[in-house]
């Protein structure tokens, strides 16, 4: 759970605890193992200790196969530098760490760190090395400097035990999209993916969505999100025609620039009414188009969530209305 413009504040259904570093550490008295979900990360230019350090003291002072959730928050300057130390710590814990099920990569906080500017690099094999990692979730940005620094790739993978995979970002590639629609996920229930917009690095297209639209390698899936999208209407569209819909039980397409357009098309689609929950808050709806989609779906039991929350339209040069996604350029 994070709430806004905070760190984590539980994984896995465990508290988020912040192990300390070395000069903090105290008096400090820890928890259990499997008590908690462990955060290793520190305030953005003021850490006394690497982040490799601090994890390898981590493992040191628990029973390093007893932990459940791990979260990574900042691991030096995220602008400059990739996270490689970290997936080197990692991939060489992984016969100590047998425990380990939920692993949030990334928990680092707009004021640290505009979302677009954390360089990330290739996570697949962290769940190569985990084969029994059930939650897997990252953020990532196209980390605009003058570093050359990699953004998030995730080329396709075969895991069996994977539930639960979330991809934060203001900008995916269509190649990240497409690893992930060609990956084999037999046990994967939940998927989300912030698509955001061009200007921070999101070039997919819908054609980029097919693998996971067919659904075909994704038979347990039963929540899809596909959020913070700039192309919010033609993604509509394209999942209302989708094989994958009729499996679900919550389809969330909140965060972007859904208009009207978008919910007409999504109305016109497969239908809908076996779902659990539409979440489509911060759109661009009319009150005539809200109206619609309750009639459409509240009767059959859904729960709707068509909250405009903080859309606002920003000006072109024209002075003509934009939609905008809510973590992008203009916002974020």
């Amino acid at each position: 759970m994070r709430v806004k413009d905070d760190h984590l504040t539980e994984l896995y259904g465990l508290p988020a605890f912040t192990f300390p570093e070395e000069r903090d550490a105290a008096g400090v008295v820890l928890p259990e193992a499997d008590a908690v979900a462990w955060r290793i990360g520190y305030e953005r230019w003021t850490s006394g200790e690497r982040w490799k350090d601090t994890f390898e003291r981590l493992c040191a002072a628990v029973d390093s196969a007893r932990i459940r959730a791990l979260i990574v928050g900042i691991w030096g300057d995220p602008e400059d530098i990739e996270p490689d130390e970290v997936m080197r710590a990692f991939l060489g814990a992984r016969d100590r760490l047998t425990g380990l099920r939920s692993l949030y990569f990334g928990d680092i906080t707009d004021e640290e760190c505009r979302l677009s500017q954390i360089g990330q690099t290739d996570v697949t094999p962290l769940l190569a090395s985990y084969p029994a990692l059930e939650e897997f979730s990252v953020r990532a940005g196209e980390s605009y400097n003058m570093e050359g620094l990699h953004p998030l790739r995730f080329p396709r993978i075969r895991h069996d035990a994977l539930r639960r995979l979330v991809v934060e970002s203001a900008g995916l590639r269509g190649h990240v999209l497409r690893g992930v629609g060609e990956s084999e996920l037999p046990a994967l229930e939940h998927l989300e993916l912030w698509l955001g917009a061009r200007e921070d690095g999101g070039d997919g297209e819908i054609a980029d969505l097919a693998g996971i639209l067919s659904g075909h390698r994704l038979p347990r899936l039963r929540s899809l999100a596909l959020r913070n999208s700039e192309m919010q209407d033609e993604v509509a569209a394209a999942v209302g025609a989708a094989p994958v819909i009729a499996g679900l039980d919550v389809l969330d397409l909140s965060l972007g620039t859904l208009t009207d357009t978008g919910a007409e098309a999504l109305l016109g689609g497969q239908p809908l009414t076996h779902l659990r929950k539409l979440d489509l808050h911060h759109n661009y709806l009319s009150e005539p188009m809200r109206q619609r989609v309750r009639d459409a779906l509240e009767p059959a039991g859904v729960e709707v969530d068509l909250d405009p929350s903080d859309a606002e339209a920003e000006e072109d040069e024209n002075g003509v209305p934009v939609p905008s996604i809510s973590v992008g350029p203009l916002t974020y």
